[in-house]
């Protein structure tokens, strides 16, 4: 089903999409919010800029933008597949826990807060591009993965990286020299192991954005993990 979006509100937007059924493509879409919020049966490409809060609760479907979102992509999302080809604003992954998002540019500030993890659900949060500040703010669980592939001068995180995290990974593809991570997390390059726990995730990567793999091996990755010590794990982690 096709649905032009065009001088549609969010509110009849959504209506539409919740009455089609299977793969539904979404054209002229111009900053409606909530798109696709809950949604757990369908298949949805987006042509467009959607705004706020995509894919908000999700719940089993997948995603796709063919271009840029806004802020809060995957808002507390907890199941499915959220695939944007262009660059995301804030919050991308907020409180997500379950589910995929693959990113192949850039994403802002605060990407990953509050990321958390229950049993099976295992979140993750894949960004091609750099991150704004505050990645992984406060993350409980889940992995969240930059790799950096942005052609500017940029470090690949901005200030203040896993303030307060306390639990789940990071890998950044860099060596991370010069970056200031707080007391609270540890760091290290990551060994072959490691590398394997997220070749899935890449490779997934690398099919939704037609790239070869070899490129994302070429750099060392930097994981970052919580201080099991850390005043938040005792806080906020069941022993």
């Amino acid at each position: 089903m096709n649905i032009n979006a065009t001088g549609l509100d969010f509110c009849d937007l959504n209506e539409a999409l919740r009455q089609s059924r299977g793969s539904c493509t979404i054209t002229h879409c111009l900053g409606q919010r909530f798109l696709a919020a809950g949604i757990s049966d369908k298949t949805v490409t987006v042509s467009g800029i959607p705004g706020n809060a995509l894919g908000a609760y999700l719940n089993g479907a997948k995603i796709e933008v063919m271009g840029n979102a806004q802020d809060a992509v995957g808002d507390t999302m907890n199941d499915g597949t959220i695939v944007i080809h262009g660059n995301v604003g804030d919050a991308a992954g907020y409180a997500m826990r379950g589910g995929h998002i693959y990113v192949r540019g850039n994403a802002g500030y605060r990407a990953g807060i509050h990321m958390k993890a229950y049993k099976q659900k295992q979140p993750a949060l894949v960004i091609g591009g750099k991150a704004g500040s505050f990645l992984g703010e406060y993350q409980a669980g889940g992995t969240i993965i930059v790799l950096g592939l942005t052609d500017n001068d940029k470090p690949i995180v901005g200030n203040f990286p896993s303030t307060g995290m306390h639990g789940g990974k990071m890998f950044l593809r860099s060596d991370c020299k010069g970056i200031k991570f707080p007391d609270q997390v540890h760091t290290h390059l990551a060994d072959k192991a490691e590398l394997e726990e997220i070749d899935h995730f890449l490779r997934h990567f690398c099919s939704y954005f037609d790239m070869d793999i070899k490129e994302l091996l070429d750099s060392p990755y930097t994981v970052v993990m919580p201080d099991s010590r850390n005043p938040y794990r005792q806080m906020y982690v069941a022993n």
